[in-house]
């Protein structure tokens, strides 16, 4: 038997040739796109080195410090019967850690990160600062702040490197005993 050819038309021949290039093409790049030597994306551009003179470094608590150092506050407050939030928040104000202690009203969580803040902005106790609102009162206006005793900073080479406020025993002493507390069990004596 005999086979006849069949004749094609033009339309048909180029949407077989074009199906047969996209084939050749896919397959062409699937082994280019598997291929180990040649990356999936292209290399990425490398940044600009800047002057160490133009960058700092600075040294901040660890999660881990000021988990102990919240932890020491609270306990210290429990031990004289007072129910407090303790918060701990970097040299950048931002917080690391919290604990509500059992029983602290809904006020002392705000106030504690507040305090910690404070101090930290500073580098003073909070009940030393609150004395400053005297001679400057608008410092009081500044967002996120809060001059109550209660308030204690953490100090590495004499720069601050993050706050401890506590907030909700009754007196703003108390709160600023239990925050140095806190101080004192991460602290190396200088």
């Amino acid at each position: 038997m005999q086979h006849k050819a069949k004749k094609f038309s033009a339309r048909a021949k180029a949407i077989t040739s074009v199906a047969a290039v996209a084939a050749v093409g896919a397959g062409v790049v699937g082994a280019v796109s598997a291929s180990a030597d040649t990356p999936a994306t292209a290399p990425v551009a490398a940044g600009a080195a800047v002057k160490s003179k133009a960058t700092t470094t600075s040294t901040h608590l660890t999660a881990d410090a000021a988990a102990d150092a919240a932890l020491a506050a609270l306990k210290a407050a429990q031990k004289e019967g007072q129910r407090v939030t303790v918060a701990v928040v970097d040299r950048n104000g931002n917080t690391i850690v919290t604990l509500r202690g059992d029983g602290a009203g809904p006020q002392s969580y705000d106030s504690a990160i507040k305090k910690a803040y404070t101090a930290v902005s500073w580098n003073a106790p909070t009940s030393e600062l609150v004395k400053r609102l005297d001679s400057a009162p608008t410092l009081k206006d500044i967002p996120g702040t809060l001059f109550l005793a209660g308030g204690a900073p953490v100090a590495h080479n004499n720069g601050p490197i993050a706050g401890i406020g506590v907030a909700g025993a009754p007196s703003g002493d108390l709160d600023e005993k239990f925050a140095q507390a806190g101080v004192a069990a991460i602290s190396n004596g200088d």
